[in-house]
């Protein structure tokens, strides 16, 4: 193609793949460029009366509207310490529509593995693969994250493994702050549900927001923290998510001391 052709349907389909736009949002347009909404200000009102904007809702990717981030923390919440199970937090997730990231996954990545397990490992979001099927860790840096676990003589039929996360950001984009805070209650309900002795947290964003840490994970791999669920302390470590592993292959090393770590750790404790 040269440089003043105009590419075809297909050419820019590819593009598009390739830079990691696999999903369509909606079906018009939208302007976020565009300034916000705002509420009309009565006629008999004093002209120095501030016009405000509207705060109770925001737009979605599908043009629809969303409770406000303090409304649907607050939902989120509310709707996770009311959980008495697994089974349970499944089914509010399933109804939760307080997170945007919903509309757009294909559907909900709620956990894998056993839900017995004294082990469970936490990363940040699904992937494309693991959107399509509705697991965790089903694609390349799911094989690898199995290889990692089963060297230390573990499989999904002794370990637990969700996200922080449970829905796929559109393009494996980061998770915004403001999403990350609405879907936390109901992956720390998860945790107190399993009830693990170790949590492992898999790279820098699923340890930063579990272990309420700002260090990066380059300096918080293989330090053991204190996880407290409110009704116990489970013992956490945090090592290199399996994709960066992927990428910077070199760190393979340090991820192993971190798994014979925790090995080590499940071999001491007795098992509550």
């Amino acid at each position: 193609m040269t440089p003043d052709s105009t590419p075809t349907v297909r050419q820019l389909l590819a593009f598009y793949l390739e830079a990691g736009v696999d999903c369509a949002l909606g079906d018009e347009p939208v302007d976020r460029l565009s300034d916000p909404v705002i509420l009309p200000v009565a006629s008999e009102a004093p002209l120095s009366q501030p016009v405000r904007t509207i705060p109770a809702a925001v737009p979605t990717l599908r043009g629809d509207t969303a409770p406000a981030p303090e409304a649907a923390i607050h939902s989120a919440r509310e709707a996770a310490r009311t959980a008495p199970t697994l089974e349970v937090l499944r089914e509010l997730l399933e109804k939760f529509d307080g997170c945007a990231l919903k509309s757009t996954a294909t559907r909900l990545v709620f956990a894998d593995g056993n839900p017995q397990a004294r082990i469970m490992f936490v990363g940040e979001a699904p992937g494309r693969e693991e959107d399509l099927e509705g697991l965790p860790f089903v694609g390349r840096s799911g094989k690898l994250l199995d290889r990692m676990i089963g060297a230390i003589g573990l499989d999904r039929t002794s370990a637990y493994i969700a996200n922080v996360i449970p829905w796929r950001p559109p393009g494996n984009r980061t998770p915004t702050p403001q999403e990350t805070q609405i879907c936390l209650p109901f992956i720390q309900r998860q945790i107190e549900l399993v009830n693990p002795d170790v949590l492992v947290t898999l790279g820098n964003p699923s340890t930063q927001t579990l272990l309420s840490t700002r260090e990066g994970i380059m300096k918080t791999r293989g330090r053991w923290f204190d996880y407290d669920t409110g009704t116990r302390v489970i013992r956490a470590l945090a090592t290199f998510h399996p994709a960066y592993l992927l990428r910077s292959p070199s760190y393979k090393r340090l991820s192993w001391q971190d798994l014979r770590s925790i090995a080590k750790a499940l071999e001491q404790q007795v098992p509550s």
